[in-house]
């Protein structure tokens, strides 16, 4: 059976980092599956979905790597192309991907105890988001 649900977040941009176990617990526990996969997933190629330990000290690590690996001042050729100055929030969601799957085992998400589904939303402005969950299994 396939399951699909959906939540929306308020993001600020810029490296805008939320925690989403919750609402993802909450997608898997709706569906009733008990095995399975489910893979979270955001269409926007500016924002992007991975695990971490969601602590302020790693939060600000995380914001800095991006900063070191895509700087926000450098120019891009998007930024030429289209002039909306969100260049860096392309790359920067490139390099994590949209989307993240986890294993579904006994109605349960199979995570580490200190890793938590994230939601980074890397644009240069705030924005309303979708996120969906789709479970796959029994």
């Amino acid at each position: 059976m396939v399951v699909t649900q959906e939540f929306h977040l308020s993001t600020q941009g810029y490296c805008d980092i939320q925690n989403i176990t919750a609402a993802v617990i909450g997608a898997v526990r709706a569906s009733s599956l008990r095995q399975g996969l489910a893979t979270v997933f955001t269409p926007s190629a500016t924002s992007a979905i991975t695990t971490v330990e969601y602590e302020s000290g790693m939060l600000a690590d995380f914001e800095d790597f991006f900063e070191r690996v895509a700087a926000q001042a450098w120019e891009y050729k998007h930024n030429q192309r289209w002039h909306d100055g969100n260049g860096f929030s392309h790359v920067r969601a490139a390099l994590l991907g949209p989307s993240l799957s986890v294993p579904l085992v006994n109605g349960e998400l199979i995570l580490g105890t200190w890793q938590q589904i994230v939601f980074l939303d890397f644009d240069n402005r705030r924005r309303s988001r979708k996120v969906i969950v789709q479970m796959i299994g029994e």
